[in-house]
């Protein structure tokens, strides 16, 4: 059953991040992330790229697990939108090789699960 987001929350986080360049959920428009969370594009998802993100907001954490990925074996979580409850991507929990250390409290965020939005405002 998925999360609902209700409309207090929403409208704290929307008012939160208003006129900042964003990163929303493909499928329902929920805000995840802030662009400035950005670390690195150059990360591979299950479903093709991926961005690092040092933060999300209005994600369901799903159930820890071991998985092996191109780096190697890491403790992480799915994560699923609050809004409609569509896989993004995974929380890094542990990484087991001290090279990896750093991903550890982030997240990895699928590209084609998000749509980027600017906030530009056009003159009129």
């Amino acid at each position: 059953m998925a999360a609902a987001v209700t409309t207090d929350s929403q409208s704290q986080v929307i008012s939160t991040f208003q006129g900042r360049p964003i990163f929303s959920c493909s499928q329902c428009a929920v805000v995840v992330a802030l662009q400035d969370e950005l670390i690195s594009k150059a990360f591979s998802g299950r479903d093709g790229r991926g961005y690092l993100m040092h933060s999300a907001v209005n994600l369901r954490m799903g159930k820890r697990e071991d998985r092996p990925l191109l780096t190697g074996v890491h403790t992480v979580a799915d994560v699923y939108c609050l809004g409609c409850n569509d896989r993004l991507g995974w929380y890094y929990h542990k990484a087991s090789d001290q090279s990896q250390k750093y991903k550890e409290g982030k997240y990895l965020l699928e590209r084609e699960k998000l749509v980027k939005e600017n906030g530009w405002k056009l003159d009129e």
